[in-house]
Order: C-alpha cells, then structure tokens, then sequence
C-alpha cells in the first residue's frame, strides 16, 4: 500500500513541480486516464502528451491528498485541487481518484471524479429550491 501511495503522491508531485519525475514508474503502457469532466487518454505517450500540453497552459497551485482508501487492486484517494490558467481563470474543486493497479505495481486505470467546492442548500428559504443563476460546473 506504501508503494502505491508513493506513486499517487509522485503523480501529484510531478503537477506541483510542472516536470515529468518519471511518469512511466507510475503508468502502464496501456493505461487509461478519464478526466472528471470527459477527456481521456488512452496509453502512457497520450497521458505524457497531455501532462506536458496542459503544463503549458496553466499552473497547479495545490493538490492536497485528503486520504487513501485500498482494496485489492484497486486505490482510492480523496484530494483538493486548485489551478490557476494563464488565461486567468481559476479552478478549485474537490475530487476523488480511482486507480486500479497492475502485477506490476503501475497503474492500468485511473478515473477521476470532482465536486464543486461552492456548495449551498436549494431549500434555506422553504419548499421551492433556490438555485444560483450561474452555469453549472463540468462534473
């Protein structure tokens, strides 16, 4: 379980870092990466194209490992995320990762899910649900 979690954390690392710290001791040649909001890649050199494009773009401020939940061949992390884009945008959310691992201790699959940090409750003034006027977040 140590070892997987060095591995997650490495994968962390490498975005906080904008450097690739050897992302083929973490990833199978044929993994597959789904982004909470609906990109994938599928195999090692697209998840590596993608890493070093979207470096290009914006900056991953924080992504904090809340906790690790193990079963099997499989690893899930709680985390929260902020990145600023150098359009100026800013995206924080808080997420949760999928991993599942192979025999040889990399990962095959890996799914992210997010949830929008800007929560409230729809029903604080009664029975009708009041509901931002604001474009829904890509979860």
């Amino acid at each position: 379980m140590e070892e997987r979690e060095n591995k997650i954390r490495l994968w962390f690392q490498m975005w906080l870092q904008k450097t690739d710290l050897g992302m083929e001791k973490i990833f199978s040649e044929d993994a597959v990466y789904l982004e909470s909001w609906g990109p994938e890649y599928h195999g090692l050199q697209k998840i590596a194209l993608w890493f070093h494009e979207w470096n290009q773009r914006g900056t991953v401020q924080r992504w904090d490992i809340r906790q690790f939940i193990h079963k099997d061949d499989q690893t899930i992390v709680e985390w929260y995320f902020r990145n600023q884009m150098n359009d100026g945008r800013t995206e924080a959310f808080e997420g949760i990762t999928l991993t599942r691992w192979n025999e040889d201790g990399k990962i095959v699959f890996l799914q992210e899910f997010g949830c929008n940090e800007n929560r409230y409750d729809p029903y604080v003034d009664g029975v009708q649900p009041q509901f931002p006027n604001e474009k829904a977040l890509w979860f």
